[in-house]
């Protein structure tokens, strides 16, 4: 048996949180890219390593978003995923902040 919909309102949170997940992956392959290049100037660093976790993070944020936007009809496994999304995404920003910070201040 199929759980009842959720109400349009309450899945908004996943019509946010894939294209934004998306654009974040987007910009650690840039900081990737750009530690990289700078690598030869500055010398080895883990900043592109921490950035490919982080990546993934938001990856497992966009599938979970995606999965909960497909699957409105079973609103247990949605409101799961969507917790999910939500969760890993935040984890990513914060995770992202203190990467910049740490190599900003020279920490790593």
């Amino acid at each position: 048996m199929a759980d009842a919909p959720r109400p349009r309102e309450q899945r908004a949170l996943s019509k946010h949180i894939l294209p934004s997940s998306g654009t974040m992956i987007g910009v650690c392959v840039t900081l990737i890219g750009l530690v990289k290049i700078l690598e030869a100037r500055i010398g080895p660093s883990r900043v592109d390593e921490y950035a490919a976790v982080v990546s993934t993070l938001f990856l497992v944020s966009a599938i979970a978003s995606y999965i909960s936007m497909r699957h409105p009809e079973r609103h247990s496994l949605s409101t799961r995923c969507e917790i999910i999304a939500d969760q890993f995404f935040l984890g990513g920003l914060i995770a992202m902040t203190a990467i910049t910070l740490f190599f900003a201040y020279e920490v790593i």
